[in-house]
């Protein structure tokens, strides 16, 4: 575990003694780089929660409690990517014929 690298947000109280100059430029871009991931991983999980509603049921066997996490994660990709798959299709509720 010596050679793993946590990528911990940094204090901003450690940011603000810092002198400007070079080190605290790079300090700051990469506390920008982390949040900016952070970010990213982050968003799916929020849009669970909001739009799913967060559940709380115990399966018994690991392939019910593997379906019961990935069928939200395929629904929040789903919802993030609405409106762009509203303007491939070009109305909300395509007529069948």
């Amino acid at each position: 575990m010596r050679d793993v690298q946590w990528h911990i947000a940094g204090r901003p109280s450690d940011m603000v003694r810092m002198q400007e100059g070079r080190a605290k430029a790079r300090v700051r871009k990469l506390e920008y780089q982390k949040a900016s991931v952070r970010a990213k991983v982050e968003h799916p999980f929020r849009v669970i929660k909001r739009q799913f509603g967060p559940a709380k049921v115990k399966f018994k066997g690991l392939a019910k409690n593997t379906a019961h996490v990935i069928a939200p994660f395929a629904l929040s990709n789903l919802w993030m990517a609405r409106k762009k798959l509203v303007v491939m299709v070009g109305q909300v509720r395509p007529q069948i014929t």
